[in-house]
């Protein structure tokens, strides 16, 4: 098959795995790189050997519009609007980083945007692709624990992530549109939409502008009761970011999600004697993850093979915008709710 070609428009923290990812496949061939500061794209581009580098946005789709397939956008929130808006006009496919937009109208706008210029637009929201998180899918799916009643989905951490990414720090919104846009999806994936949520923020880090926890409930509409906590301010026993732990309870049963990636699947025997059973669902290893962060790292290899092969024909994508946009909404609609102390009927 022949190869799709993309560009990389922002060559940040992030570009460090979602480029080597991109490498980790057949099938793709990046030929430009952008950046607002060209210095940094020069950098990826020695290392990574690519021909084409552009401080400036436009020039690029101006000149490689023709051959270009498909553009990665791995800029900052404020700027995806702007940049699926140039690609899309010019008949790009687009993949954007999440969150998909600042506000919920932008998000519209963007999804609205690209139906309207005939190009896909997906959303590399790569938590879902995590391997234990998909093994617990394929255990729900099973039915082996009957009917899901029941659910705790837990990122809470006192990991120091601004040291690496700084401009968190900054943000006036932070925990939910970070890691929240993130668990919200994991939560839609396992358990559908929600009908309804209930949410509670603080900031505890007084060094930093927005929330660094959040809580939120949700009333599924499968009837499910989900409730999803996140925190970067938790000095707990046992560190364990970046893993999502999970617990589900079922009419026939339990299923959990520990630490190091081991699910715990309880039952009742024909006796009536509970059983548990312990399978480990490890994620691959890549030379170019950063240990602390390996888990999510591997996971944007299998997000990105799943958009590959969406943009070559082969079977739909997960995270597409218009699918991403039911995350989105969580996410504000999240705010809404502890800004206003009430519940959020969806």
């Amino acid at each position: 098959m022949q190869k799709l070609k993309f560009a990389i428009l922002g060559t940040g923290f992030w570009a460090n795995y979602q480029i080597p990812a991109w490498f980790a496949l057949d099938g793709v061939e990046l030929i430009a790189l952008y950046n607002r500061t060209g210095t940094k794209a020069e950098a990826f581009a020695r290392q990574y050997n690519v021909p084409n580098v552009y401080d400036n946005v436009d020039l690029l789709l101006d000149r490689h519009a023709g051959e270009l397939d498909f553009v990665d956008i791995i800029t900052d929130v404020d700027t995806h609007a702007l940049f699926v808006e140039k690609a899309a006009r010019r008949g790009l496919h687009v993949i954007c980083q999440k969150p998909m937009g600042p506000s919920l109208e932008t998000a519209r706008r963007m999804v609205e945007t690209c139906q309207s210029a005939g190009v896909e637009f997906y959303i590399h929201e790569n938590f879902r692709w995590q391997t234990p998180l998909r093994h617990l899918k394929t255990v729900l799916d099973s039915g082996v624990i009957g009917q899901p009643f029941k659910a705790r989905v837990s990122f809470c951490s006192g990991f120091p992530v601004f040291e690496n990414q700084p401009f968190l720090a900054e943000l006036e919104q932070f925990i939910l549109t970070d890691i929240g846009s993130h668990i919200l999806d994991v939560s839609r994936f396992l358990f559908g939409e929600a009908a309804s949520l209930y949410c509670q923020t603080q900031r505890v880090n007084p060094t930093i502008k927005g929330e660094d926890v959040a809580n939120v409930l949700m009333k599924m509409r499968s009837g499910l009761t989900c409730y999803a906590e996140m925190s970067y301010a938790s000095i707990l026993e046992r560190e364990v970011f970046p893993q999502t732990l999970v617990s589900v309870e079922g009419s026939k049963g339990s299923v959990v999600l520990a630490p190091d990636y081991t699910i715990q699947v309880t039952t009742r025997r024909a006796d009536g004697q509970r059983e548990t059973r312990y399978l480990t669902a490890t994620p691959p290893d890549y030379p170019w993850a950063d240990p602390a962060y390996a888990l999510v790292h591997s996971s944007i290899v299998d997000c990105n093979r799943n958009l590959l092969e969406a943009l070559q024909g082969q079977q739909p994508a997960e995270t597409t915008g218009t699918d991403n946009f039911e995350t989105i909404r969580l996410v504000y609609a999240a705010y809404d709710s502890a800004a206003r102390n009430e519940v959020i009927h969806l």
